[in-house]
């Protein structure tokens, strides 16, 4: 994919690479990028740095961010600092451009990308790098059972789990792996892409990312998919209950799909992995990418262990890559965790959803909830805590204590007394 805001930038890079064999994608800002990664996943991305809308630093983070950075991205720019370029890698672009680009820096660059991205896939095809914990055993054992059975897989899971091992699971060695080149294939050649998967696996992707006309296209698919004996297998990162009564949504492709699901688990939920999960990726890193083997110090992997990840495994992955080509000395310290995470939740805006905010821990949102509850009918009654408590369903010493705990202020009516 190629995302540059000049159209004839845009053109002669698309025009060489597919005079080489590739086939290409071109989006003119950062929103059309947007739609277009939520569509698919691209082999690789030539990403412009300065567009009108938005520019290609502030795109990279998102994606790390949303755990949609599983493509090598390579920055381009005629006018970027040194620093803009560090701070690219930093976050996880994997190489920088500088225009105007040279004929063979380009294909070199382009080659040197989706190798590594080729690599970076094969590695990660092992369930055992996963881990060890309850949720991931429990989710081995799920695979174990929707193995046996031959249907159509719908995996589901939060933005950035690792959709594609799990898929890969399924994947039995000397037959077919087919994925579209482009989402339009879906509708505009779908017995082409079955031909392509007979005996194998055709994997979709995420489909919470497609409009209803290509779920309606992958809906078809389904129906003539054991006649080329194809298995598809979906992704969905989005609850199903609110797809199912989203109109933008096909009804009948989930309820088709929803009969054989696997839940992959949030990262958060298996944290005694962590140590586990870093030093495989960092592994990883050093034997692709020739980077230093780091050491992350017990503070710092206690930072990850208490990150939320809303990326999850895929926003780990581009966390510690870059916290391991920017270490000095090859050492991690906990201020070099926490400084990176902070940059994905700076200026980020509490979660507002009726009024409370979403992103307070459990207890507090509870307190505050029952805090304005209490208020609320104190208010409606008049402050007359007999029928405060009458309808709220608490007897008045349990009420009173109650409203003690939560700070609130009340005065009791004379017929309360």
């Amino acid at each position: 994919m190629i995302v540059d805001d000049e159209v004839g930038i845009r053109d002669l890079l698309s025009e060489i690479l597919q005079d080489e064999g590739y086939t290409v994608t071109v989006a003119e800002d950062a929103e059309t990028a947007r739609q277009l990664r939520q569509q698919t996943r691209p082999a690789m991305v030539l990403l412009d740095i300065w567009m009108p809308d938005c520019d290609g630093i502030t795109l990279l983070k998102e994606w790390a961010k949303s755990g949609q950075l599983t493509m090598p991205v390579v920055m381009m720019s005629g006018h970027a600092s040194i620093d803009t370029a560090v701070e690219a890698t930093k976050i996880g672009a994997l190489d920088f451009l500088e225009k105007p680009i040279a004929l063979q820096k380009l294909l070199s660059t382009v080659d040197r990308a989706l190798k590594y991205g080729q690599m970076q896939a094969a590695s990660n095809l092992s369930l055992d790098k996963l881990g060890h914990s309850p949720v991931i055993k429990e989710l081995n054992q799920q695979l174990e059972r929707a193995v046996k059975v031959q249907a159509p897989v719908l995996l589901t899971g939060e933005p950035g789990s690792p959709f594609e091992l799990v898929a890969r699971y399924f994947h039995k060695n000397n037959t077919p792996w087919v994925e579209p080149g482009k989402i339009e294939q879906i509708n505009d050649a779908p017995i082409e892409l079955l031909n392509k998967a007979a005996g194998g696996i055709l994997y979709l992707g995420d489909i919470a990312q497609y409009g209803r006309s290509t779920q309606q296209g992958i809906a078809f698919l389904l129906g003539k998919a054991d006649r080329h004996n194809v298995r598809v297998i979906c992704a969905c990162s989005q609850p199903l209950q609110e797809m199912l009564t989203d109109p933008h949504h096909d009804s009948r492709l989930l309820n088709t799909l929803s009969a054989l699901m696997v839940a992959i688990p949030p990262l958060r939920s298996q944290m005694d992995d962590m140590v586990f999960l870093v030093e495989q990726i960092v592994g990883e890193l050093a034997e692709s990418q020739k980077t230093p083997v780091v050491r992350f110090s017990t503070a710092a992997l206690n930072a990850l262990r208490q990150y939320d990840w809303p990326g999850n495994l895929e926003q780990l992955r581009s966390v510690v890559k870059s916290l391991a080509m920017t270490a000095e000395k090859n050492d991690i310290d906990v201020e070099a965790v926490s400084a990176l995470l902070s940059q994905f939740t700076l200026n980020q805006p509490a979660e507002m959803v009726g009024g409370f905010n979403f992103d307070l821990p459990l207890r507090e949102l509870r307190e505050e909830l029952e805090r304005r509850y209490f208020e609320y009918h104190i208010l409606q009654e008049g402050h007359n805590m007999s029928k405060v408590a009458q309808k709220v369903g608490l007897e008045r010493t349990h009420l009173y204590r109650k409203l003690k705990q939560l700070g609130i202020q009340f005065s009791r009516r004379q017929s309360d007394k």
